[in-house]
């Protein structure tokens, strides 16, 4: 596998983490370092251990997985859009939500890197360099997650409430496109 070919891969992999960084950045008053590096390491690190996983699960558990992780990604993904949207919804609920506390960020992480998993097996059967490949993965989630917060925060800042509205529906969106691809029905 060429570098490339890996490149588009972990961007490819990395898109879902950087939209949910975008929803995650909305809830940022003022960005700080902080905010950057815990939304970066928790997507980065879960791309990458998810990725190695894969691979060691390979083709044995390869079925078994398959069978369902678009309905672990749906559920994640539903659950979180739909209390982005509820929140946005809430006339009471002016306060700005900049927690990021382990059990929010690892559901977040889990749902973004579903997909590493399976490409994880998908590289067992081509025998790369799993450790080198899912080190490109896992910086490549750190980098385009710190992107989407610093976009997220720039329009949430104006938009907060519309963004974080629009942001719930993304991910919900998300999660049906999972479960629809699975099933054959999207041609995309």
């Amino acid at each position: 596998m060429s570098f490339v070919e890996l490149i588009i891969i972990a961007v490819g992999l990395a898109m879902d983490a950087f939209a949910i960084s975008v929803c995650k950045g909305l809830s940022f008053g003022k960005l700080k370092p902080k905010h950057f590096l815990i939304v970066g390491a928790y997507f980065g690190s879960f791309q990458f251990g998810m990725t190695v996983a894969g691979y060691f699960i390979g083709e044995r558990f390869s079925s078994f997985i398959e069978s369902f992780d678009h309905w672990i990604v749906f559920g994640l993904l539903m659950l979180i859009g739909i209390n982005m949207i509820r929140e946005a919804l809430d006339k009471n609920n002016d306060d700005i939500n900049d927690k990021l506390d382990a059990k929010t960020m690892i559901l977040l992480a889990i749902a973004s890197s579903i997909d590493a998993l399976g490409v994880g097996v998908s590289f067992a059967f081509i025998h790369v360099d799993i450790f080198y490949s899912s080190s490109i993965i896992g910086i490549t989630a750190f980098v385009l997650s710190v992107i989407g917060v610093k976009i997220g925060n720039i329009f949430g800042v104006k938009y907060k409430r519309r963004a974080e509205l629009a942001g719930g529906i993304v991910l919900c969106l998300m999660g049906l496109k999972v479960l629809l691809n699975h099933f054959g029905l999207l041609p995309f």
